[in-house]
């Protein structure tokens, strides 16, 4: 062997040794010494303390918010108008209430408002959105008081926003008519945009709330005169005419000009609709 190559060679197999154990000590385990969370005999806290200390908690809130509303109430009905007392009894806001009032009528306390005060105008809307106070009737969406005296609230409902500013309009007739309307002009809306079957469905439930406007009999009838439903449309024509006081109408002259151009477009289109069959 040649000894002039042996000295590098060993080296060579020395240096690849050396960095085997390098590698091998990088990839070993490492052992790191931690005081143990839990030992042999410790027992786990199940949380039945922390439970129990939240439901007490809780319920002490329920107990002050109960006597909170409490002396609300009592504050209401302390100086109030009969008409005002019997609503604060049924749960229901009504004009001329004060605050106190109001949210004895909502069974609800200062926490669930937002109130802006200017000058004698007082408005109160619900602190949150997703939990508004509400009576016997809706969901509150605002309340306004002028002179610490409710002058007109409104309700958030599925048609939008429906306001109340005078007894008439606070009363279960007065409710529906708004219903009614607020109806009336969403079909007006759809059936102007050819959206038939969705107008003729508002159109439905608003002569449900308002059954003695026979405007809404001739509403659906166009609707199913332009949806081709010519004897549906016949019948809801005949029920238009039959349900008028002409006599009323003629008293009245021009403040029915408009009733009195449906009727004849009315009578107009029974009289094509029948020639159709």
């Amino acid at each position: 062997m040649n000894t002039s190559t042996t000295g590098p060679i060993r080296f060579l197999r020395s240096s690849a040794l050396l960095a085997a154990l390098v590698v091998l000590g990088a990839c070993a385990t490492k052992h790191i010494d931690e005081e143990p969370i839990l030992v042999n005999g410790d027992r786990v806290d199940d949380g039945t303390i922390t439970v129990y200390e939240t439901a007490d908690r809780a319920e002490v809130d329920r107990a002050r918010a109960a006597d909170e509303r409490a002396a609300i109430e009592a504050e209401a009905l302390a100086d109030c108008a009969p008409q005002v007392c019997d609503a604060v009894v049924r749960r229901e806001v009504w004009l001329g209430m004060n605050e106190a009032q109001v949210m004895a009528a909502t069974g609800t306390t200062e926490r669930a408002w937002s109130v802006r005060r200017a000058g004698s105008s007082v408005v109160m809307t619900p602190r949150d959105a997703h939990m508004a106070p509400s009576d016997a009737v809706g969901n509150l969406a605002m309340v306004q008081l002028a002179d610490n005296a409710v002058a007109r609230y409104g309700y958030r409902e599925s048609q939008g926003m429906r306001v109340v500013n005078s007894p008439a309009q606070a009363s279960t007739e007065g409710r529906a008519a708004a219903m009614a309307e607020t109806l009336i002009q969403e079909g007006d809306r759809l059936a102007a945009v050819g959206e038939l079957d969705a107008a003729l469905d508002r159109y439905d439930r608003a002569s449900v709330l308002a059954p003695d406007d026979p405007l809404v009999d001739y509403r659906i009838a166009t609707v199913l005169d332009k949806a081709l439903r010519s004897i549906e449309a016949q019948v809801q024509y005949e029920l238009f005419l039959h349900r008028l006081d002409l006599e009323r109408i003629e008293a009245q002259g021009d403040a029915d000009a408009k009733l009195a151009e449906a009727i004849a477009l009315a009578q107009q289109r029974i009289v094509v609709l029948e020639r159709s069959r």
